[in-house]
């Protein structure tokens, strides 16, 4: 495995166009993106359509396509990669309730254990929702929650992807956490 420095100099080398750069690249994180990618689908519903490679490679193809992204860290990245994941889950979760056409809110329990929605893609819309209002509120603690709960990384691996002490982030979990159950409370 490349170490985060070697990591970090392939992203900023594929950025610019390297196309060796690029393939070192892929081959470098691509296991690490496929253990990410297989975090968030267990949270799914077991029949779900969408396969762990294909989130990967959607995922990859919006990281590297159409915007210019200075990557200045291997931790930047991977957050970066994980917020995608989730939104392209989000925005599948949000097609399959358009073809249901809606249905009862579900309440979702925020906790430190992972989220599993199973077969109730609305959960997912209404945590999507919520967070994006905590998000605008707070906009570390919303990066707390998707490092921690989306991204599957530790407290101490958070604090050091987000510059912050690990006391901080257990603050802003905790606040975190607790506001969103509130939020999805109502939501019902």
């Amino acid at each position: 495995m490349n170490s985060g420095g070697d990591i970090t100099q392939l992203l900023q080398a594929a950025r610019k166009g390297d196309a060796s750069a690029e393939s070192q690249l892929l081959e470098a994180i691509y296991g690490e993106l496929r253990k990410l990618a297989a975090s968030h689908m267990r949270r799914e519903r077991y029949d779900h359509t969408l396969q762990p490679s294909a989130l990967v490679n959607e995922a990859y193809m919006q990281l590297f396509t159409g915007h210019q992204t200075d990557w200045q860290s291997r931790a930047q990245f991977y957050a970066a990669a994980g917020i995608t994941m989730r939104r392209l889950l989000i925005g599948h979760a949000r097609e399959r309730l358009a073809l249901k056409r809606g249905g009862g809110w579900q309440k979702v329990d925020v906790s430190t254990t992972a989220l599993y929605v199973e077969d109730h893609p609305e959960q997912w819309i209404a945590l999507e929702n919520c967070l994006s209002k905590l998000e605008t509120i707070d906009a570390r603690q919303g990066e707390v929650v998707n490092l921690r709960f989306f991204c599957g990384l530790s407290v101490e691996e958070t604090a050091a992807a987000m510059d912050i002490s690990e006391k901080t982030v257990k603050r802003d979990w905790a606040m975190a956490r607790a506001w969103l159950q509130g939020e999805l409370e109502n939501e019902q």
